[in-house]
């Protein structure tokens, strides 16, 4: 089996050597009957698609996916067809036979599903598994109800082959192949931290999954998968990255430091196979940027789009993939001409989010006081959005809505308003940001409040009577305003909470808080407020008192961005719990999480 499975690892070595087409033609030639080289295509459509988010490279992705969940569930059916009569009686009586033997020898014998009935097994789990990693990105219910159906699937096929894993113990080199064993421990450990990972609120829409998860084992099985020389072995190493880049992007405040170091442990290990490929250049971007180098991310970043220049197949998805993080990395550093070119670019392509990265080129004329450019590009979101009505996600919503409630003011509303801070804000990238540019920020926000104040100085004051205020009394301009200024609070404690400056944002959060609500107009706006208070508390020393914050923003729903902040506390949650911060007797909150 391990000589028959030789260029499967070749293609798995060309892959991550970028030498694409080599790579293709291999899994290519067999794809139609061998599961295994199925699945290989199958892995290559998914990592592109995983890079484009684009409609077509998606649908390929799962129709040969797919295709080899199909070709392995039939070889398993196959294999494990009844025995014919003469077949079953024969081995009943050979069985009866062997009986007459001593005690001793028959105590010892140990019979295992076989090898091929095993791969078969696990070869329909990853095509699930990978499958529904693709359904979850599109962070909406159709693709969560999707991606709970393949996660099920995955945890059944997998539940039976881990349990033959676990009963040959130390036997298991003899009863399956290195590449089997690669498979089983790359995809059990997959499932243990994918779904230790997710929130409750979308592990409750995945409805009949019963897997128990434990992080701990699944760190070990992918430690041990991207140790080993199977043909998972370096897809292992995609999933641990992926894993620290999540803790330290969505929870920097709590995990960035934690995660650099074991990061750049396993991006060495995977390295030492496969020094220039792209994915682990665009790892080592990711790295960069977490600690505050935004300087040499986008010189990692554009490192990684060369390694792909001779590969036609990943140059493209390479491309915009990296577009899109260099324009972030220019907007983190406030060069806001240079991101939106990338931006526009992007919006061109068609690929990613049209009508958020239109916004997005938008906001960053709106930054640079191009008020005329900036209404063009906003005029066209709406278009943009309703193009894509299939498969939209919570940012293009939020655009859309942003855009419209602009036009509904003749945009004046852009004059109290700073769009491109507020995308860096739901981007989560000021922790990433030099104190350079953070400063700069600061100033910024700090104008705007004072302009607010001068044009609408009574506004304001009346702001400070507004506590039991009553949406019936139709005070629209008054609720705008408090909206606005709230917005640009926000942002200056989250700026302030990057700078480590955490007790200046108190008097602020608790003047918000005090008036939180006025702010049921914007639904997004009070669960990150929530959010920021508790990093502010956290930053202070009152761990306490940012466990109940995250609680209570875990208890908002129906706004654009549940889901995602909803993962982020739960990576907050699980940090108070690893540290004994525990939810306070007797507390409950909707939708959160329960004391253990």
């Amino acid at each position: 089996m391990y000589d028959l499975d030789k260029p499967v690892r070749q293609g798995m070595v060309y892959l991550f050597g970028n030498k694409f087409t080599k790579a293709m033609s291999i899994f290519k030639s067999k794809a139609d009957s061998e599961p295994l080289y199925a699945l290989g295509m199958g892995s290559m459509l998914f990592l592109k698609a995983m890079m484009t988010y684009n409609e077509n490279d998606v649908e390929a992705a799962m129709k040969s996916l797919s295709d080899s969940f199909t070709i392995a569930t039939t070889q398993a059916e196959l294999s494990e067809e009844k025995p014919s009569f003469e077949d079953a009686f024969s081995s009943q009586f050979s069985s009866l036979m062997a009986s007459t033997k001593a005690d001793d020898d028959r105590c010892h014998i140990k019979t295992f599903m076989p090898n091929g009935i095993l791969r078969a097994h696990v070869i329909k789990a990853e095509s699930c598994l990978l499958m529904g990693l693709l359904q979850l990105t599109q962070e909406n219910m159709t693709g969560y109800l999707k991606c709970g159906l393949n996660l099920r699937k995955a945890c059944s096929s997998y539940t039976l082959v881990w349990n033959e894993y676990q009963r040959m113990g130390e036997q298991v080199n003899d009863w399956m192949d290195c590449d089997t064993i690669s498979a089983v421990q790359f995809g059990v450990g997959t499932l243990h931290l994918l779904l230790s990972s997710l929130p409750t609120k979308i592990v409750k829409i995945f409805s009949g999954l019963t897997w128990k998860t434990d992080k701990s084992l699944g760190f070990s099985l992918l430690k041990s998968a991207m140790t080993g020389k199977g043909t998972r072995s370096t897809f292992a190493s995609l999933v641990l990255l992926s894993y620290y880049s999540l803790l330290s992007s969505l929870v920097p405040s709590l995990y960035a430091q934690d995660s650099i170091q074991p990061t750049i442990e396993c991006l060495v290990e995977a390295q030492k196979s496969h020094p220039k490929s792209c994915f682990f250049l665009y790892y080592a971007a990711r790295i960069s940027r977490v600690a505050r180098n935004v300087g040499l991310s986008t010189q990692s970043f554009t490192m990684a789009t060369a390694s792909t220049r001779r590969g036609a197949w990943a140059e493209v998805a390479m491309k915009h993939t990296v577009a899109y993080e260099v324009g972030l990395n220019h907007a983190m550093q406030l060069d806001w001409d240079t991101s939106a070119a990338y931006f526009e670019q992007l919006c061109c392509a068609r690929d990613w989010s049209p009508a958020f990265c239109q916004y997005f080129v938008g906001a960053c004329h709106e930054m640079l006081g191009q008020r005329q450019e900036a209404m063009d590009c906003f005029d066209e979101v709406p278009v943009l959005s309703h193009q894509q009505h299939h498969r939209k996600s919570l940012l293009d919503n939020f655009v859309q809505v942003k855009v419209e409630r602009y036009q509904c003011s003749d945009y004046r509303d852009l004059d109290s308003s700073l769009p491109g801070l507020e995308l860096l804000l739901l981007l989560n990238a000021f922790a990433s940001m030099e104190e350079t540019y953070l400063q700069r920020c600061l100033v910024m926000i700090q104008e705007t409040c004072q302009l607010i104040k001068m044009k609408h100085s009574m506004g304001i004051l009346q702001l400070d009577d507004l506590e039991d205020y009553n949406h019936d009394d139709n005070d629209d301009d008054r609720v705008t305003l408090m909206i606005r200024y709230t917005t640009l609070l926000l942002l200056k404690a989250s700026v302030l909470n990057a700078l480590s400056r955490c007790s200046e944002c108190v008097v602020d959060l608790d003047w918000v808080l005090k008036r939180k609500h006025l702010l049921e107009t914007e639904e997004w706006l009070l669960p990150f407020v929530y959010w920021e208070v508790g990093v502010t508390q956290w930053g202070i020393g009152n761990q306490k008192k940012s466990r109940e914050m995250w609680q209570l923003a875990l208890s908002c729903t129906k706004y654009d961005f549940e889901f995602r902040m909803a993962s982020r506390i739960h990576l907050a949650l699980g940090k108070c719990d690893e540290l004994g911060i525990l939810e306070p007797s007797g507390s409950t909150y909707l939708n959160g999480r329960k004391r253990l």
